[in-house]
């Protein structure tokens, strides 16, 4: 891991003057086997700084390969940040998938010819990518192919379920903690939900579990917008009308959002496919309420923050559009991947100096705490001012803080938790057995139930 990690507006430009192709990587459409085929081709053209995996597969059967991107491939580094794009999710909506091919032989080819940006990113951050959660669902829509494809056909996987309205609905419970003053993040999962879900889901839900993320955004088409949560209404749905729903973390949620946008082509212009978004970004409740969506779910049950990147008005475009759709995408898909670096990061040690995993981050202000991982490292992502802030975790004395965070890379800040003196039993006053026992108020003693 490299240190002294900063973004560089100069970088920006000398991003979009370095080469942009890898050998091979011409643009075109990508069935399954063409996927798994060019992963594997820039696994082989960067073997050092990537590792494929499998986080399980489709209904039919289809491995949902990653592509790691980081300078020790397979490790977690305290203080690295874990981040992730996933493409693909509705099979029809195809443009995320191939750009997401695109960035990840993009990545290796800047990474080889010394693109000083690149390597820092790679160096300093694990970076997961996720092609297509949807691999059947695709290949029902590309049977179709651009000229035909339905605006549904292959939306779904093959049991023609939305995966995007699939996940636990967590929504539900977090408003109602919101009226008791109840849990604030990583909220319990319903019993049994491991048989509520597709395979596609449960892949994702468990891969969530296994890696402790900090940033993601999840590509679609359809629309060109990014989409922030929170995507589930509060309020009850009244015909016709939206309500805006907003996140304890709204402000970042829109900063990340308008990242992306202002780096696109032309998405923060605001009018595109017929429709009009401010700076080209909305929330999602605001838009149109959807329950049980990935965006939610990842910011309700984990540390990570995700938005919904809503790419092309056609969800299918043909391999002719594609050089331009990268084009216009390709500097915002590098510069959302660097806010990852933004805001606190620090560890939280006991007095030992031993890692405490699971340990509770608050924010003043901000009513949504997040959790150190198992190493012991947090990650809180924040805009640039003054907060204080607070580590607690049982069976130890919290420690606060505060600290001022600047627009550059996150500011470290440690913890170091005293264990909690133990509380002395009140002492119980003696009785007399005897007379307990002739007493006939003496309560019976039970045995266990």
């Amino acid at each position: 891991m490299q240190q002294g990690w900063t973004p560089s507006w100069l970088a920006a430009v000398l991003l979009g003057l370095m080469g942009l192709l890898v050998s091979g990587s011409e643009f075109q459409h990508h069935r399954f086997e063409d996927m798994v085929r060019a992963l594997f081709a820039v696994q082989s053209e960067c073997p050092y700084i990537t590792r494929i995996y499998s986080i399980g597969r489709s209904v039919e059967g289809r491995h949902l390969y990653v592509l790691e991107f980081s300078d020790n491939p397979g490790i977690h580094e305290a203080l690295e940040p874990e981040f992730k794009y996933v493409g693909n999710m509705h099979g029809n909506e195809v443009l995320g998938r191939e750009l997401l091919i695109k960035f990840s032989q993009f990545l290796c080819e800047e990474y080889r010819a010394g693109n000083q940006r690149i390597m820092r990113l790679i160096h300093d951050t694990r970076i997961h990518i996720l092609p297509s959660m949807n691999p059947d669902g695709y290949e029902v829509a590309a049977r179709q192919g651009p000229e035909f494809n339905g605006y549904l056909v292959g939306r779904g996987n093959a049991r023609e379920m939305d995966l995007n309205r699939n996940f636990p609905d967590l929504n539900a419970l977090m408003y109602y903690y919101e009226k008791t003053n109840g849990r604030n993040h990583h909220l319990p999962l319903p019993d049994n939900w491991e048989q509520q879900v597709e395979p596609e889901t449960l892949a994702v839900i468990k891969w969530m579990q296994n890696y402790n993320f900090v940033l993601s955004a999840n590509l679609h088409g359809g629309a060109v917008v990014a989409n922030y949560p929170f995507d589930k209404s509060r309020d009850p749905r009244i015909r016709g009308r939206t309500t805006y729903a907003a996140t304890p973390d709204d402000k970042i949620f829109r900063q990340l959002a308008r990242t992306y946008s202002y780096a696109h082509s032309w998405m923060h212009k605001g009018w595109n496919c017929g429709d009009f978004f401010d700076e080209g970004i909305t929330n999602g409740a605001s838009w149109y309420s959807l329950s049980k969506g990935m965006q939610d779910f990842n910011y309700l049950y984990t540390n990570c923050f995700e938005i919904t990147l809503e790419l092309s008005c056609d969800k299918f475009p043909p391999a002719s559009a594609l050089p331009r759709e990268w084009l216009g995408n390709r500097e915002a898909l590098v510069s959302y991947l660097e806010q990852v670096h933004h805001g606190i990061k620090g560890m939280v040690y006991d007095e030992n100096n031993n890692p405490i995993g699971n340990a509770e981050i608050a924010v003043a202000g901000i009513h949504h705490d997040v959790t150190s991982g198992v190493d012991g490292d947090y990650f809180r992502l924040l805009l640039p001012g003054t907060y204080t802030v607070t580590a607690s975790a049982p069976g130890y004395i919290s420690s606060t803080s505060t600290v001022t965070v600047g627009p550059a890379e996150a500011i470290q800040l440690h913890f170091y938790l005293k264990t909690a003196p133990k509380q002395n039993p009140k002492p119980v006053k003696p009785h007399n057995s005897k007379k307990n026992l002739s007493s006939p108020k003496a309560p019976l003693k039970l045995g266990p139930r």
